[in-house]
């Protein structure tokens, strides 16, 4: 037999052996596999227990998780969820990044101009309503009829109280299911702590997705509403003794994407183009970063966060394809859409249901090609890297969006989403106009030589001028780095819009016909087809598992349950745990492996024992980030901020026997509050479990 067929096979049976006892899954709070854990581990949620913890989880609406942790609205989360919250209330004159951030009094709390925090309290299957409303239809049809009432849905669910109230129609089993999350929603939410980058991201890069680590990555946040700090009555507790070897564990938060669900045709598109492209992309845009970072100063802080942000999109990219690109692993997926399509034949009435599913799938896959790379460029608005532009762009787009029927608009400025929209429009956050010069340049330069310098869209956006020339003139000219002016706008609506004269309004309104149509036809003969087709799989899924298959990740919250342990990894056990002693020795004095003085400091006064990170067999994705790890009791042991490298492939399946989630350990974030940092008051404000 030859080797790789060998290989194929015994991964394949690896993986459905692993899957067959494995803790995977990322399942819903009404949905959770209590049967499951009571076998495994003797713990079944009680309802009680599940409103508890669904109540104390918050979503950061940027794309992180966190926890309530106090009656007073104190939020628990990773620091690189609140990174561009400290480098935006930042200054040349006051580097939070570089020397952290504490409020002494609540009055010193600083409001973070972009984050929203949502908590969960409401969920109702709503898929009749989305399926009458769909039966029958196709296409654009189908696309126009499912947009409708998925919006009359959340209007009628957030009413007149958009200000505190969020509802979201959320997909699961890529259509299988309809379900509406009612949240309350915090918009109001300020600093109370940070510890320094070089605290928080030691190892950098190197140990990113890597294990051992020594990072403590937490800060903590406030909710405040009219002006005072929230009060909840749901909030976790911490333990900081931890969890022990083997000891059920459970991160509740909010996983962003998984495309475990998805049909070898889509995973194929992923791999053979839709990966590539964008890790060429980021690191192109990783090299002008690192050289606009090289002048020091001012560009070196400002870029900071952009960088941070594509060197873990490019490490966590590339990890995807290399799963995808690992023939064994590809066979296996091939393996299981095969057995669920043999499922499906020999059911008559089942395979008159589902259809020619996959082959339309595929089909329309084959448009998503085409439509790839101008789509993003321009509908994604990768070929336009700018706040001023992000801000022009949604106020051409409200002037359009507002003036229709709510259920006629783009999911993203109906009436539930507008002040999401709002938030980001008149944030505060400062733009620096030559870092603003640089990186649309850069994009437009891109945008040209992937569409092509004879597309005839790029010959009207460039007219006479170079990518260059036209970045610098709409950045110089154009007055929406001023909040007051964008708000000046916002208010003044359609009318205002039109009128401002702003080069880079002008700018999107000559974008924005091109990129709505891309989008309609994406939205018409890609999504639109994949949904419905997705909907005549997840029949099948239904009648072959029932509900102990779980969903795709959404961004909406889940419990996964693990436990704490190592693996092994070139034939050598990795301890589940490390302490703080390793950091001192892993300090070299030089970047990225220069602990802050902080911590230098506390070596004589924080136990060399002192548990610092640990690994865990929870199935988590990126939007796990700040997730809390809790106890059967429902009190905090740990704060997933990571994966190990193995983990990368989880995007498509899970394996237990080494994909690893990394957490910062509870005991090392009640230490570094009240022995490292001058924070007991933050400290005394935690509810220490007994």
């Amino acid at each position: 037999m030859p080797r790789l067929l060998l290989r194929v096979l015994l991964v394949i049976l690896a993986l459905g052996a692993a899957s067959a006892q494995a803790a995977e899954g990322m399942w819903t709070m009404d949905n959770l596999p209590k049967r499951q854990m009571q076998a495994r581990y003797g713990f079944s949620p009680d309802p009680t227990w599940v409103s508890h913890v669904q109540k104390s989880a918050v979503r950061l609406a940027g794309g992180c998780s966190g926890s309530f942790v106090s009656p007073d609205g104190l939020v628990l989360t990773n620091h690189h969820c609140v990174n561009d919250c400290v480098q935006q209330l930042s200054t040349a004159n006051r580097d939070y990044i570089k020397d952290g951030f504490i409020a002494k009094t609540r009055p010193e709390e600083q409001r973070c101009p972009d984050i929203e925090l949502n908590r969960l309290d409401a969920i109702t299957d709503v898929s009749a309503r989305i399926r009458k409303a769909t039966a029958g239809l196709q296409g654009e049809a189908f696309a126009k009829a499912r947009k409708a009432e998925q919006s009359r849905i959340e209007g009628e669910c957030t009413g007149k109280h958009s200000e505190t109230s969020r509802c979201d129609v959320v997909e699961l089993y890529h259509g299988g299911l309809y379900h509406l999350y009612q949240y309350r929603r915090y918009r109001d939410v300020r600093l109370a702590f940070a510890p320094e980058l070089a605290a928080a991201f030691f190892g950098g890069d190197p140990d990113n997705f890597n294990f051992p680590r020594y990072a403590l990555d937490m800060s903590l946040l406030r909710a405040y509403e009219n002006n005072k700090p929230a009060k909840v009555a749901d909030f976790l507790r911490f333990d900081p003794k931890g969890a022990a070897p083997g000891e059920l564990v459970m991160t509740v938060g909010h996983p962003g994407s998984t495309q475990r669900g998805l049909t070898v045709a889509q995973l194929e598109t992923l791999r053979d183009l839709v990966l590539p492209q964008r890790l060429f992309f980021s690191s192109e845009f990783r090299g002008l970063l690192t050289q606009y970072r090289a002048a020091g100063g001012e560009a070196e802080r400002v870029a900071q966060s952009d960088l941070f942000s594509v060197e873990n999109g490019l490490k966590a990219r590339k990890g995807q394809l290399e799963a995808l690109l690992d023939p064994a692993v590809f066979q296996f997926k091939q393996s299981q859409e095969t057995a669920l399509r043999a499922f499906v034949a020999k059911d008559p009435k089942l395979a008159a249901d589902v259809g020619d599913a996959w082959d339309a799938i595929a089909k329309a896959d084959a448009t998503w090609r085409i439509l790839f790379q101008p789509h993003r460029l321009l509908e994604q608005s990768a070929g336009f890297d700018s706040e001023m532009y992000g801000h022009a762009r949604r106020l051409v787009r409200a002037a359009a969006e507002r003036a229709k029927p709510n259920a006629e608009r783009l999911r993203e400025y109906t009436d539930g989403a507008l002040p999401r929209v709002e938030q980001a429009l008149l944030s505060t956050a400062p733009i620096n106009a030559d870092y603003e010069r640089v990186k649309l340049g850069w994009s437009l330069t891109k945008l040209r030589e992937l569409l092509g310098a004879d597309d005839p869209f790029v010959r009207r956006l460039f007219a006479t001028e170079s990518p260059e020339q036209l970045a610098a003139r709409v950045v110089k000219d154009s007055k929406l780095a001023d909040p007051a002016v964008r708000k000046q706008l916002w208010t003044g609506g359609a009318a205002a819009v039109a009128a401002s004269g702003d080069p880079m309004i002008a700018l999107a309104m000559l974008v924005d016909p091109e990129a709505r149509a891309l989008r309609t036809r994406f939205d018409n003969e890609v999504q639109a087809v994949n949904a419905r087709n997705a909907e005549r799989i997840a029949t099948a899924t239904f009648a072959k598992d029932g509900t102990d298959a779980y969903p795709d990740a959404t961004f909406s919250l889940r419990l996964s349950y693990g436990e704490v342990g190592g693996w092994v990894e070139n034939g050598k056990i990795v301890p589940p745990y490390t302490e703080a002693s390793g950091a001192w020795q892993r300090h070299t004095g030089y970047e990225p492996f220069k602990l802050p003085d902080s911590l230098l400091a506390a070596k004589d006064r924080l136990k060399p024992t002192q548990r610092y990170n640990f690994v865990s067999s929870n199935d988590i994705i990126g939007g796990n980030s700040g997730s809390p790890v809790i106890n059967r009791r429902g009190d905090i042991v740990g704060l997933a901020f990571d994966g190990n490298i193995r983990s990368l492939g989880g995007a498509y399946w899970f394996d237990e026997r080494n994909n690893r989630t990394v957490s910062v350990h509870s005991g090392l974030i009640v230490e570094a509050l009240g022995t490292i940092y001058d924070a007991q008051h933050l400290r005394d404000e935690l509810s220490i479990a007994q």
